[in-house]
């Protein structure tokens, strides 16, 4: 549940970090999404890109004890 709220947060963070790069490489003062869809769209993206990335940094985090070499030896 956290990393959905997370994910939803810095996917909506995202929109405007990107937003930005793309003003700065283009010159441009502001952006039009063109409505309300193509910018839920662009939320969506993120929102999934920003969930896949803490799902993996979590089952990493939770299976990195079982995944230490025995040096034992």
């Amino acid at each position: 549940m956290i990393r959905a709220a997370v994910a939803g947060v810095v996917g909506f963070v995202l929109i405007f970090i990107e937003s930005m790069i793309v003003m700065k490489l283009k010159g441009l003062e502001t952006i039009e999404f063109g409505g309300l869809t193509p910018f839920i769209n662009v939320w969506a993206m993120n929102f999934f890109f920003v969930f896949a990335i803490l799902t993996q940094v979590t089952n990493w985090y939770e299976n990195k004890e079982s995944l230490k070499e025995d040096n034992s030896f």
